[in-house]
């Protein structure tokens, strides 16, 4: 933003020094928008893509809750805008509430009154979802309450964003000012004038300084006892990569308080599968164990649970299963894994084919005595 250079060594202008010509460093709150949208759009586009499921005896049970939590959560939200919104509400508000209606649909709420208790169940009180809210009170048995452990990430990001948004405001400003076409001003006979005519000077001085601050070129009509010169700005030479510079800065120190391999948000290539195995085990397993653990004590009864049924998850695979052939081949040859379990950790539904339950070994792991003999016998 241009500005308007008034103030001159000479006594007689020494009034001018209350005329408002100076502004403020923007604060640039975009910025900050910017980088923490950047890394919870790409968590929340992560965890989207999970589908979680109830499982007992080894096997998948495809039932309403499986319905309710992979297809529609309730009546106006898709799956996957659903958890979404979920990790929105985590992240941004540090707790996310998921309450039931009488017809079963989850909802969000938006806001929430909770009291904390010792001894029994915490109350959620005035849950309000969109433009309705419940007269009911909810115990904390009755809903989903999934907190964020990183309680202090607002105020870590309000802490940073005072000095980087100042830093960005300041470039930002620089910039701007780089070849910008100005000048400065004198002023004959203020003191003479009057207040009334200091007014409608300051107003003349604004409409200056907005032609300067906002076009490239700006025409002033000479007045009298009020003239101007034009200032040359060409010998600055900052480049406009610190603007740039300051950003990612920032947006790399949100990444890290969320756990985000820096690499991985600015989209390197290099090592790209090592950094997403990094981001899948430190960001998205916390997110999805905090949800899991709570899923798991709201949904299913303690006694189910201890008898083998639970809530999982099967989030999104970095590899596919053609890039880990070898590897299966030599764990199910090996004994280590039988069929079916490597067809679990490649995201498959268990068969019930018996042979896919049996731990084979073939001949290249078994020991040389009990490999002849079984040569012999051919």
């Amino acid at each position: 933003m241009g500005l308007l250079d008034i103030i001159k060594k000479n006594s007689e202008l020494e009034h001018l020094y209350d005329f408002e010509l100076i502004g403020e460093t923007s604060t640039r709150i975009h910025m900050k928008k910017l980088a923490i949208q950047i890394c919870v759009n790409m968590i929340a586009r992560t965890i989207s893509q999970t589908e979680f499921y109830v499982k007992k005896d080894k096997k998948i049970l495809k039932d309403e809750m499986y319905y309710k939590l992979n297809v529609r959560p309730n009546r106006n939200m898709s799956s996957s805008e659903f958890w979404q919104t979920v990790v929105h509400r985590m992240i941004h508000n540090n707790e996310c509430l998921i309450v039931q209606s009488d017809s079963g649909d989850l909802l969000i709420a938006e806001s929430f009154k909770r009291t904390e208790y010792a001894m029994i169940d915490d109350t959620f009180k005035e849950v309000k979802v969109r433009n309705y809210e419940f007269s009911r009170t909810f115990q904390m048995s009755d809903v989903i309450y999934i907190p964020y452990s990183n309680t202090n990430l607002t105020k870590l990001l309000d802490s940073l964003y005072t000095d980087y948004g100042e830093l960005f405001g300041r470039i930002i400003e620089f910039q701007k000012r780089k070849n910008q076409i100005r000048g400065k001003v004198k002023i004959d006979g203020v003191n003479e004038k009057g207040e009334a005519f200091k007014v409608k000077l300051q107003n003349y001085i604004n409409k200056v300084y907005e032609a300067f601050s906002t076009k490239s070129v700006a025409l002033v009509p000479e007045q009298k006892g009020f003239s101007y010169e034009e200032i040359n700005n060409s010998s600055q030479t900052q480049s406009v990569d610190e603007v740039n510079k300051v950003t990612d800065g920032f947006l790399n120190q949100v990444a890290k308080s969320l756990g985000i391999p820096i690499p991985l948000i600015h989209g390197d290539m290099a090592d790209v599968e090592k950094v997403t195995r990094n981001y899948m085990t430190f960001c998205i397993d916390p997110f999805l164990k905090t949800i899991k653990d709570e899923m798991n004590a709201k949904v299913i009864d303690k006694k189910d649970y201890l008898a083998g049924r639970k809530l999982e998850s099967k989030r999104v695979s970095y590899s596919n299963m053609f890039d880990v052939a070898t590897a299966v081949d030599k764990l199910r040859s090996s004994g280590v894994m039988s069929g079916n379990e490597l067809r679990e950790e490649l995201g498959k539904e268990r068969e019930d084919d018996p042979m896919l339950d049996k731990f084979v070994i073939t001949k290249n792991y078994q020991e040389s005595g009990e490999a002849l003999k079984g040569g012999e016998k051919e």
